[in-house]
């Protein structure tokens, strides 16, 4: 064996053995947490839709519905919410065709669709009935949530690592060892807000239904097995 050799294979072995005592036995267990937190906003969406001979008369018409529509429902929200407009269109409609004649424009529709945001729960059966008696064409994708998540997730969070940490004893206890240094840790996080069924109109304000919403957390943790 040439001394190149000998000398390639003691450092060949001497790093083996840095790494030998440099690797860290540990384990790995997941925790995850959910909470329930009583909503404090809710979202609703309003749709207005107009038709007319002209494109024109259909987006007026829709203009003047539409204001009558926030203006109602301004009346009732007060400071305690805002209205956002999230979609307007205004489409042709068509004669149904034949084979022997084609479909042509007979006129326009036009739909404006706005979300209603409000902070105070207790209105939201008066704001339902005031935008169906004000003219809405429909009125739905009643949410229920939460104005500012980062507290309760930060909570869910909290509780998701307690679990995995906990989890991570019991693994290293059944191997005969116990836990040291946290090595790692990941997370991940979700907040849903609650989609409520509005009940039928028939009651002198449309009653709903609140509940809590759901904000869970699943945290893996990587911790040093001793």
């Amino acid at each position: 064996m040439t001394r190149t050799i000998r000398l390639a294979l003691a450092a060949w072995l001497g790093a083996a053995a840095l790494v030998a005592q440099t690797t860290t036995a540990s384990v790995q267990a997941i925790g995850t947490a959910t909470i329930y937190v009583q909503p404090n906003q809710a979202q609703l969406t309003v749709s207005v839709t107009t038709t007319g001979t002209t494109a024109t008369a259909a987006g007026q018409q829709n203009a003047n519905v539409t204001v009558a529509v926030t203006q109602a429902i301004n009346s009732v929200l007060g400071a305690s919410g805002s209205i956002q407009t999230v979609s307007y269109s205004v489409y042709p409609q068509y004669s149904n065709g034949t084979a022997t004649q084609p479909s042509t424009i007979v006129g326009y529709s036009a739909t404006n669709t706005f979300q209603v945001t409000m902070t105070d729960l207790t209105l939201i059966g008066r704001i339902i009935d005031t935008a169906n008696q004000a003219g809405a064409t429909s009125v739905g994708s009643l949410t229920l949530g939460l104005q500012n998540p980062a507290p309760s997730l930060q909570q869910a969070l909290a509780a998701a690592s307690q679990q995995a940490l906990a989890n991570a004893g019991a693994i290293a206890s059944g191997l005969g060892g116990k836990t040291g240094a946290v090595m790692s840790a990941q997370q991940s996080s979700a907040y849903t807000p609650t989609l409520v069924a509005v009940a039928s109109p028939g009651a002198t304000t449309t009653p709903v239904q609140t509940g809590p919403v759901s904000v869970s957390a699943t945290v893996t943790v990587t911790v040093q097995l001793q």
